[in-house]
């Protein structure tokens, strides 16, 4: 399962619920669309390229592989 939204500090984000969710595929294909692993929030994340169109155009890509995802076209509010 990912999560992928855009964040104002890191620009779109492709989090994984657990190691498990980054197979090999996985990341080949979040690194061709241009994301960086951070390991410091454990997530691809990628400054350029973060309206509702690139979030859409990753999270369907991510479901094509089979994987679960929350998206959305918003950042998310901080708790």
């Amino acid at each position: 399962m990912f999560l992928v939204v855009p964040d104002p500090a890191h620009g779109l984000v492709a989090a994984p619920q657990s190691p498990d969710d980054l197979t090999p595929d996985i990341r080949e294909a979040l690194t061709v669309q241009g994301f960086t692993w951070d390991s410091n929030i454990e997530a691809y994340t990628r400054q350029t390229g973060h309206g509702p169109d690139d979030v859409d155009h990753t999270a369907d890509a991510l479901r094509a592989w089979g994987h679960y995802v929350f998206s959305s076209c918003r950042p998310l509010p901080k708790r």
